[in-house]
């Protein structure tokens, strides 16, 4: 039996608009993919870093003109996004403004067909499994032959895949985009030049081993909020993220991720990297 296309609006997240002639070259020298490749159903998942090589913020960008780039972004970045893409601006020919006009709206499941949708978007860079996502206009109406679903849906999708979500599992200035699995969500592009904090990432990749990263967790009791402390036999190992229906993302050490984990007054009674 077929499945039936589901689709829900992401309220939590929204658009910025990156436009003008030197819009492609000021953004290829700020963030850690190659945006030459976004496109108007291309999207290019990426992130700002700090000059220390941590995330900011990270986004999906696409391109629906030849100088005009649309960003992706969770709402809690979005502000500061916008003011740390301003203060690289200098004298780039960009302009930098929100985009109120679109909505994040999401389709799945990536096995039934694909919407038909007015807008920019296509399947979500980071994982095809989540199906896709699409920049609409506010006023547009959402796919006839789809079945409107629930954000809390897709955000089940999401925990099985083990995708992190913006400022829930991927906190700013928090860990390296390498910790956070950047290199499994097509988030990092290594042959595309330099980008703020891209000395740290190579070094990172090549050089040095990574000391913690992103877990799937079965958790049993009721999860706390995203950012609680993840003990290991009483010792810090990490911190939790996003949590749902007993299953969880988190930010673990390594060495401390086999140990008995407790987070707040529930127990982590597995926890799977990924």
């Amino acid at each position: 039996m077929t499945e039936q296309l589901k689709t829900t609006i992401d309220d939590s997240r929204t658009a910025l608009r990156v436009e003008g002639p030197e819009a492609l070259t000021f953004l290829q020298g700020l963030v850690t993919n190659d945006v030459a490749k976004a496109g108007p159903s291309v999207g290019v998942y990426a992130a700002l870093l700090n000059p220390q090589g941590k995330l900011l913020a990270d986004f999906i960008i696409w391109r629906p003109e030849e100088t005009q780039f649309l960003i992706d972004v969770a709402a809690a970045f979005s502000a500061d996004l916008q003011k740390r893409l301003t203060l690289y601006k200098l004298r780039a020919a960009v302009e930098i403004a929100p985009a109120p006009q679109y909505q994040i709206r999401l389709y799945w499941p990536e096995r039934t067909a694909a919407p038909s949708q007015e807008g920019y978007g296509g399947p979500d860079p980071r994982d095809a499994a989540l199906g896709w996502r699409y920049l609409a206009s506010t006023d547009a109406r959402a796919d006839a032959a789809a079945h409107d679903a629930s954000i809390e849906d897709w955000e089940q999708l999401r925990l099985s895949l083990g995708v992190p979500a913006s400022a829930r599992d991927l906190r700013a200035n928090d860990a390296y985009p390498l910790e956070y699995g950047f290199e499994r969500l097509n988030g990092v592009d290594f042959k595309k030049g330099c980008f703020v904090g891209q000395e740290i990432v190579a070094r990172m990749k090549h050089k040095a081993e990574l000391k913690k990263g992103l877990h799937r967790v079965a958790i049993e009791g009721p999860a706390p909020a995203p950012g609680a402390d993840i003990l290991s036999d009483g010792k810090p190992a990490g911190t939790l993220g996003s949590a749902r229906d007993g299953v969880g993302l988190a930010l673990l050490r390594f060495d401390r991720a086999d140990g008995a984990l407790t987070v707040g007054d529930a127990v982590i009674s597995k926890a799977e990297r990924i």
